[in-house]
C-alpha cells in the first residue's frame, strides 16, 4: 500500500513539473511570437500567411514539423512571399524560434 501511494505522490509531482515546464515553454514561445512573428502573420504582410488561416496552412503544416522550423529558422521564398530567417531577428536562438 504504501508503494502505491509513494508511486502516486511521485507521478503527481511529475506531471506537476511536466505541466509547468509546457507552461514556460509556451510562455516563451508567446513572447518570441509577439516580437518577431505577430507583424507578418498577423496581417498577412509580405506573403505571410495569417495564424488563423487553416487554408493558407494546410500545405505547409502537410511538411511537418522539422520543415516548419527550418523554414522559420533559415527562412524560406515561397511562391507568395518570404519569410526571413528567425523573422528577421538575428539574435533569436534556434530554440526560441522552436518554442
Amino acid at each position: 500500500m504504501k508503494k502505491t501511494v509513494l508511486f502516486a505522490a511521485m507521478a503527481a509531482v511529475s506531471v506537476s513539473v511536466t505541466a509547468q515546464a509546457d507552461s514556460i515553454a509556451a510562455d516563451a514561445g508567446k513572447k518570441t511570437y509577439d516580437t518577431a512573428c505577430f507583424a507578418c502573420h498577423s496581417t498577412g504582410a509580405a506573403g505571410a500567411p495569417k495564424v488563423a488561416d487553416k487554408a493558407a496552412w494546410k500545405d505547409r503544416i502537410a511538411q511537418g514539423d522539422k520543415v516548419l522550423n527550418d523554414h522559420a529558422i533559415k527562412g524560406f521564398q515561397g511562391k507568395k512571399g518570404f519569410m526571413p530567417a528567425k523573422g528577421g531577428r538575428a539574435d533569436l536562438t534556434d530554440q526560441a524560434v522552436a518554442d
